[in-house]
């Protein structure tokens, strides 16, 4: 075989079809995605309260 043409009667690694996401391994995504989505949401909210009670703080030291 030449050395120019080996490899080229094997299929290329890019015209093989993406293989798909079984139907387990997408819900356990969504569940990691939602569990995520929780706690960054009381995250915020934790934030949000912190800088409430430091406004509220703040306002009463100065009155």
């Amino acid at each position: 075989m030449s050395i120019l043409t080996h490899g080229f009667d094997r299929a290329f690694a890019g015209a093989e079809p993406p293989a798909r996401i079984s139907a387990v391994r997408k819900a356990q995504l969504k569940r990691v995605a939602l569990r995520a989505l929780a706690v960054l949401t009381m995250g915020s909210v934790l934030t949000s309260l912190i800088a409430l009670k430091t406004a509220i703080f703040v306002w009463h030291l100065h009155a």
